[in-house]
């Protein structure tokens, strides 16, 4: 029944979690269509037999059936148990992950998400499962309401400030697929986009062996790896170019003039003060808008963060 609307939604990639989803919606689908065929043609019918022929034509009075009343009641009273029945299954199996889910722990904030694996690793923006194993996303919001919302997977999830909440899907099949957030969050909130990519299982492994846990490289490497992992690069480009903030590019040691203040050069001090306390000086041109990452961030991760800003020259 479902395949009669595969035009109307994207390729389902986790028929586990969205099979129930797309037979309920082509349910519904075919019994609105049922009603509104019979309705039309009965307005039609009706048009037709009872039209006015002369001036001595009286509509007759009539107060009440009751077998009609009780069959247009009853009717739709069903249909309603039916679909709320159907849908509160499909909610529960979501709510409901298979005992070898893998785990993946996801963070949203204003404007992006981190995904953090079991062995440390946390990626930004990305979110890498293997193919074939149902994987559990416990969910948290560092600021706001947001959620998280797959069509390929037919998953969305709210995700709540100061509690966690879960849901779970299975590929099938390696690729990739969109993830948005459904709930306003701001003025970036279109771009608090991320990525579901599938691999096999054995490419799973190899690539999550392969990621940075948090003690690895230089200064400036780790800084560059923040600053994705902790959604900076949302905010402000790395080339140069115009975004929400002011660039990262030739940041250092720059004079930075300011709405609400005077002016001074972007040494440690500055770019330590814009981390933690974003409102105290706001550049020319700019807007109020970032957050606070006091208690997101240990001093040695600020000062990752400036020896990579330090590299981006002119």
């Amino acid at each position: 029944m479902g395949s009669l609307f595969d035009f109307m939604l994207p390729e389902l990639k986790s028929p586990m979690t969205g099979a129930s989803t797309d037979a309920l919606m082509a349910f519904i689908h075919i019994v609105s269509f049922i009603i509104l065929a019979g309705v039309t043609i009965a307005m039609i019918y009706f048009a037709i037999k009872y039209k006015r022929r002369s001036d001595d034509d009286k509509t007759p009075l009539i107060t009440h059936n009751n077998k009609l009343e009780v069959t247009w009641s009853v009717i739709p009273l069903l249909l309603v148990f039916i679909v709320f029945g159907w849908g509160y299954k499909g909610w529960l199996n979501l709510q409901t992950p298979p005992d070898n889910a893998y785990e993946i722990q996801v963070s949203a904030y204003k404007w992006g998400w981190t995904f953090s694996y079991e062995n440390g690793a946390q990626v930004g923006n990305e979110v890498h499962v293997p193919a074939g194993r149902p994987v559990k996303l416990v969910m948290q919001s560092q600021d706001v309401l947001h959620s998280f919302f797959v069509p390929d997977y037919r998953i969305k999830q709210d995700v709540l400030p100061n509690r966690y909440t879960s849901v779970w899907f299975q590929a099938e099949e390696p690729g990739e697929s969109q993830v948005f957030c459904t709930e306003y969050c701001g003025t970036s909130h279109s771009d608090m986009l991320a990525k579901v990519i599938v691999h096999t299982p054995e490419e799973f492994d190899t690539w999550l062996s392969q990621q940075n846990t948090g003690g690895g490289g230089t200064p400036a490497e780790r800084g560059e790896n923040l600053i994705s992992v902790q959604g900076c690069v949302t905010c402000h480009s790395q080339d140069g170019s115009e975004l929400i903030g002011p660039s990262f590019q030739g940041l250092w040691g720059s004079e930075r003039n300011f709405e609400n203040a005077g002016s001074v050069t972007a040494d440690e001090n500055y770019i330590r003060e814009s981390i933690l306390e974003p409102s105290a000086k706001i550049v020319e041109g700019y807007q109020n808008q970032m957050v606070s990452y006091e208690g997101r961030l240990s001093d040695d991760d600020i000062s990752d963060i400036i020896e990579y800003i330090k590299t981006l020259e002119e």
